[in-house]
């Protein structure tokens, strides 16, 4: 099989973006994500915008900083961190280019020229909370 990138870490994952397939590393994710030998699956849910004490930012990029904060905090709790993570389920109010951007430039700063994993932007009408502009769920191997 012909790859144009084939990233491997010390997580037993590895990160494919077929040649056949657009190159979707400018858009902060690869294709696929592959897990082998693992001994734990973490499941992180849908993290939001909201600091400790549940006050949202109106601005989406201090919610996209906040959210990605809320999900080092979890890998942390769990004890892993975000070479871990294989899969991003990423739900947006209202989505468009704009926020696009935004989200791309700080998952690009959260891992700092590391293999992104597979992603999935759902855009949606609304989420749990007034004001929630963004959500992200995580699943993580070890």
């Amino acid at each position: 099989m012909s790859l144009e990138k084939d990233h491997k870490n010390t997580t037993n994952l590895q990160f494919i973006n077929p040649t056949k397939l657009y190159d979707p590393t400018p858009n902060a994710y690869s294709h696929i994500s592959i897990v082998e030998n693992f001994n734990r699956v973490i499941h992180i849910a849908g993290q939001g915008g909201e600091n400790i004490d549940g006050v949202l930012s109106l601005d989406f990029e201090q919610q996209v900083i906040q959210t990605l904060e809320n999900i080092k905090n979890a890998l942390t709790a769990a004890d892993v961190n975000i070479s871990n993570i294989a899969v991003l389920r990423v739900l947006i109010v209202d989505h468009d280019d704009q926020k696009h951007k935004i989200l791309i430039k700080q998952i690009e700063k959260m891992w700092n020229n590391t293999p992104f994993p597979a992603c999935t932007l759902i855009p949606v009408p609304r989420l749990a909370l007034p004001n929630m502009l963004i959500e992200i769920e995580v699943t993580a191997y070890c």
